[in-house]
This record gives structure tokens, sequence and C-alpha cells, in this order.
């Protein structure tokens, strides 16, 4: 019955602070299909599947979060090249941790303080 996921949202305070993080940092391109909505966003292609960011008020402000991502509530994406994302992270001033686990996977947080895994 359940063939996949679609999206992943994240709730940001600015959307354009935002888009500098998953656009300039994690290089991902805009899907220009996003419908008009009443509050704004932007939608972003990743495989078959979206990252939707939306820019309303969090009713989790001011939450402690844990400082490892994988500790924490999280999306998991895959890369082609772990060294390539570190040094991109790293050369954007991205904090980021790697997995405790010993697996290959870097944990960071979008300026929102929203946790990615990358695998």
């Amino acid at each position: 019955m359940i063939t996949g996921i679609h999206h992943s949202s994240f709730l940001v305070a600015d959307l354009s602070r935002a888009r500098e993080f998953y656009e300039g940092v994690l290089g991902l391109k805009v899907n220009l299909n996003r419908p008009a909505m009443s509050f704004d966003g932007v939608w972003y292609d990743v495989g078959n599947q979206q990252i939707h960011l939306m820019l309303l008020p969090n009713p989790e402000s001011g939450l402690s979060r844990p400082e490892h991502g994988g500790r924490d509530r999280h999306v998991a994406l895959s890369v082609s090249d772990r060294s390539a994302l570190l040094e991109k992270l790293e050369r954007s001033g991205v904090a980021y941790t790697l997995s405790q686990s010993g697996r290959g996977a870097v944990f960071c947080r979008d300026p929102d303080c929203n946790a990615i895994e990358f695998i």
C-alpha cells in the first residue's frame, strides 16, 4: 500500500536564509510547480522525492534540540560524494557531526535547527 516517501517538510523562519542553505550550500534546485498557498515556501526535488520549506511559525520555538542531529528527528539524504559534502559544509561554515554508531553518516542542522543526515 505505501510505496515510498513523497516529501519531507521543514518550518523556516526566514525563507531567504533557508534558501541560501538549501540552494547555496546543498545545491538543491527549486521545483517551480509549487501552487499558490496561504503561506510562502519553496519545494526542492531530491530524486523522486521532495523537500518542502514552509514559512510558518514554529510551534516548537525555543525548544532545546539535541546537539547531535542523529538524536533528533531528521531526514536522511543520500549523497554520492561524502568528501565533497564535508568540504562544502566546512567552506560554508556549517557545523556537522559524524555518526556516533561508526556508520559513514554525517549530520548537520539548517539555519532553523532542522536536522539533516547525509548517508
